[in-house]
Order: structure tokens, then sequence, then C-alpha cells
């Protein structure tokens, strides 16, 4: 019986994010991070959307399993999730290319947010379309630099 493929198997680079469940309270994304510190892991990315009760800190690590099993081991509610990380062109319209190119193709984009690190010399955003393959194929079509994990742990 042959295994089943998988849109990763394919050929779509992507990345994993961790989208953590914090309460808002003083200090818990200080205590989120620093549990992190304590390991290996390091972290590439971050966006902390909050609300009135809790928050949601969506990171991109350089070990995902590893920090999904830090976060979980510590009673953090925690869920990992497919995105996609793609090089900026150089120049002030890197941004505006980007989104041109996603807009041409009809892919929406759920959220965004930049990368702390800058793979192969070049600032990155990690982006959750609703269509990973699509978003993929569009933007290499049109010679956008679509990045995958080992891309990011080298870059760190």
């Amino acid at each position: 019986m042959e295994p089943l493929e998988t849109a990763e198997a394919a050929g779509t680079p992507t990345v994993r994010q961790l989208s953590v469940f914090i309460e808002n309270r003083v200090g818990q994304l200080m205590r989120l991070t620093n549990l992190l510190a304590r390991t290996d892991v390091r972290i590439l990315a971050v966006s902390v959307v909050y609300s009135v009760d809790c928050a949601i800190c969506r990171m991109i690590l350089d070990d995902a399993d590893v920090g999904l099993d830090t976060l979980r081991k510590a009673g953090f509610p925690v869920s990992d999730t497919e995105l996609i990380v793609v090089s900026l062109p150089r120049g002030k319209r890197g941004l505006l290319g980007t989104w041109a190119a996603l807009l041409g193709g009809e892919i929406n984009i759920h959220y965004t947010y930049p990368l702390l690190i800058h793979p192969r010399d070049c600032a990155a955003i990690a982006i959750l379309p609703d269509d990973l393959e699509q978003a993929v194929r569009i933007l290499r079509e049109r010679s956008f630099d679509v990045l995958d994990e080992q891309d990011l742990y080298e870059a760190r």
C-alpha cells in the first residue's frame, strides 16, 4: 500500500506556526518567552493579538516539535498550523508587489506578520492564505522566494 501524498510531500514549502492561548494578565507573555528561552528553541517570528479575556500568541520557532512539547508540558493550550513564509523583494515596493501577486491570483490573506530574522539577507513575512498550494504556485510563477522550515533554520 502506498503512503498518502500530502501537500507538503507534493513540494509545497510550508512552515509550522504555533498558536498559544494565554490569559490576558500581566507577565504571561514573559512567562511564555522565558519558558522557551530555557530550551534551545529560538523564536523566529511572533505576533500577539489581545482580547478582553485572553491573547493568542502566534510564533514560528526554529524547532516546532520541541516548542510544542515544551509548551504543552507547561500547561499552555497550543495548536499548530501550516503557513507560508515569503522573502520580500528588495526596494520600497516589495510588500506591495507581494500583495498584488496574491490579489491577482484571487488569494485571500487571513493574517500576516514579519519575521525577526532575515533569511537570505532579505526581510520576510509569514502569511496564512486561504489556499496554501495556490498561493505558493502564484508566488513562484512571479519569481517570489517562498521559504520552508530548513531555510529558516539556516537563517537563524
